[in-house]
């Protein structure tokens, strides 16, 4: 992948005041930050629709992330901290959240993309609730090096991080485009049908109050 060097001044002249303006926060109204806040931050200020993270700000939606300080973001952090220092970002509050999300859900399902620290994340918040009924994994790592993104699911059934009565699966594919494939052949394929009900639900006529 090759990315413009101008598009890491232009990142950084875009979030150098969002990060002056935490820290004010955090100064004036005792604002505890946590990756997920500042993710959450970052989609309501992207205002761009092709933006993931602009529908989770939207939809309220949280996204974890446990290594946010690495690369550009955490760049960033680093510069910010010489300009103006104090900006503290909590992750044991994260920590806490996706656990408990885990613990509390009646029931839990992981679609794994990839490996590496996000999979061993989430598979270690489904070890507090005795694992995760469903899992599905989609990456190229193999086993034979011992790396958390090669080890097959029995390997999280043995943690107790999936359940031994779950069936879970390893695709060993690239995910940028396998996944696209599993969501066509899964909800995707009824999204037609829901845009049409939705158009004749707003074209009937309104029943009085």
């Amino acid at each position: 992948m090759l990315v413009p060097n101008d598009n890491y001044v232009k990142f950084e002249n875009w979030l150098m005041p969002i990060l002056d303006q935490m820290l004010e926060e955090q100064n004036s109204q005792g604002m505890k930050w946590t990756p997920s806040k500042v993710i959450h931050r970052l989609g309501k200020e992207i205002n761009d629709k092709s933006s993931i993270y602009y529908w989770c700000y939207q939809n309220n939606i949280p996204v974890f992330s446990p290594a946010l300080t690495d690369g550009s973001i955490g760049d960033m952090l680093y510069f910010h901290s010489h300009k103006t220092s104090g900006l503290v970002l909590d992750i044991v509050e994260d920590v806490r959240k996706m656990n408990n999300q885990a613990v509390t859900a009646k029931h839990s399902g992981m679609i794994i993309l990839g490996g590496g620290l996000v999979k061993h994340h989430v598979n270690n918040a489904n070890l507090m609730r005795n694992g995760a009924d469903f899992s599905v994994n989609v990456n190229t790592g193999q086993e034979f090096d011992g790396s958390d993104s090669g080890a097959p699911p029995d390997e999280a059934v043995s943690w107790g991080k999936i359940k031994m009565d779950a069936t879970p699966v390893k695709l060993c594919a690239d995910a940028s485009f396998a996944f696209p494939l599993i969501v066509a052949e899964t909800f995707a394929r009824y999204q037609q049908q829901f845009d049409q009900r939705l158009e004749k639900e707003k074209s009937l006529p309104k029943k009085a109050a």
